[in-house]
């Protein structure tokens, strides 16, 4: 009887000391951070699909102006639909990412893709132009901010660096590829406005497969206030934004001023109407954005910020010195600075919204970076294009790099005074 007892007891015991229940919440959070590395990059691709065909009419432009006949100034007109298109996107497209999901967002986004692709390659005039280059401007309003936030979603909490550094390259690395292979074919295979935009659309179908298969929820609980509004961050991460914006701003406006106007400044100094020279130029500069983010992605966020502004400060220099001296050599020296100090910018900037927003804002963060650096990316070129028609294109030049220079060393001042407000994320 006794060992019966004791038997009994021995049994109570081990029940008490390894009760199975409490388990059972763990499978959700096992499925998160299992999902597979692949798929984290697999997730950046519909970001890069679409900034392949942001860029991807750069080469074409010359064939345009020769066909419908237009001048500098109505070619930056042009590139600022795309500006518009894109800046109203961001002004709706975080918040619905963060209320309703990533999905419904990015699907609509790449069937304005698909549309653009179709308008651009049927385009005979510049209202085409524009509507085409309108929509492909929301399309990539929606990726910069609902597509980079998949990606950080995908990746889950413990992969947030990776996240934001896949998803910058993503967008800098498509940004680059979609000239160079506008280029390419445009060079080689007949009817190369057309041709172009087919072989984009394939890319954008399969970036649709991967959206529609990607492993992200809709959000458990849905956000206050209106739907459409500027894009902003949460309480006590405007320090981040400010110093994000301070260094990719400049960056991206030095970009867009070469996308825009850096084959007129080819034909110039060189002399060459060649789209392979014009798509090669954007390509490098977009190869430099990338690659520089791979190689400072473990350096602080502060030490990438002010790389990226003295970088876009020498690119300047170098744009400056490349228009009085007429040296191609040059003029690539600062579309090469110019990628690199976008590059930086913008990874250094995402890093930090990635490691200090919420989830439930990050699309809507993502948002609010863009516009702060897309404005002065639309309106600076744009400016530009109409001043060199009345003044030349040496003194349009030289005053854009005098002004931008100044922009992006403010930028550097301001992340060497705030970073003492600022203690480094995660």
């Amino acid at each position: 009887m006794s060992e019966s007892r004791t038997l009994s007891a021995e049994t109570v015991d081990e029940q008490q000391a390894a009760p199975p229940e409490p388990a059972t919440p763990a499978p959700p959070e096992r499925t998160a951070t299992r999902t597979p590395t692949w798929w984290v990059w697999l997730a950046a691709w519909p970001v890069t699909a679409v900034f392949v065909l942001s860029n991807a009419a750069t080469p074409l432009y010359v064939l345009w102006q020769r066909d419908i006949g237009f001048s500098k100034g109505t070619l930056t007109v042009v590139f600022a639909f795309y500006i518009v298109g894109l800046l109203g996107s961001l002004l709706v497209s975080g918040v619905v990412s963060d209320r309703l999901g990533r999905k419904p967002v990015l699907l609509p986004a790449l069937a304005l893709a698909l549309a653009a692709c179709a308008i651009f390659a049927t385009a005979t005039t510049v209202a085409a132009l524009i509507v085409a280059r309108l929509f492909t401007g929301i399309a990539v309003g929606a990726v910069v901010s609902a597509g980079m936030a998949a990606v950080t979603d995908v990746a889950g909490p413990e992969r947030k660096r990776l996240a934001a550094l896949l998803a910058s390259c993503a967008m800098v690395f498509g940004a680059g590829l979609g000239p160079l292979l506008a280029g390419l074919l445009s060079e080689t295979l007949p009817a190369p406005t057309v041709t172009v935009f087919v072989v984009e659309a394939v890319l954008l179908l399969t970036a649709v497969l991967a959206v529609l298969r990607m492993p992200v929820r809709r959000p458990a609980a849905r956000g206050k206030g209106a739907w459409v509004r500027v894009p902003g961050v949460p309480h006590g991460n405007g320090i981040h934004l400010t110093l994000g914006i301070a260094v990719f701003a400049p960056g991206i406006t030095a970009t867009s001023f070469v996308l825009s106007l850096g084959p007129t400044l080819l034909t110039e100094l060189l002399g060459t109407t060649s789209r392979i020279v014009a798509g090669a130029m954007a390509f490098v500069m977009f190869l430099a954005a990338t690659g520089v983010q791979f190689a400072v992605q473990k350096l602080p966020r502060r030490t990438i910020l002010t790389a990226g502004a003295i970088s876009t400060t020498l690119s300047m220099a170098a744009l400056i010195a490349a228009v009085q001296a007429s040296s191609v050599a040059l003029l690539v020296a600062s579309a090469l600075l110019a990628g690199s100090g976008q590059g930086m910018g913008q990874l250094g900037g995402l890093s930090l919204l990635n490691s200090t927003v919420p989830a439930q804002r990050l699309a809507e963060a993502n948002a609010a970076l863009n516009v702060g650096g897309y404005i002065p990316a639309g309106l600076l070129p744009v400016s530009t294009g109409y001043l060199m028609d009345a003044v030349g294109l040496p003194t349009g030049a030289t005053l854009f790099g005098t002004v931008l220079m100044g922009l992006a060393v403010v930028g550097g001042l301001v992340v060497l005074s705030g970073h003492r407000r600022v203690s480094e994320p995660v």
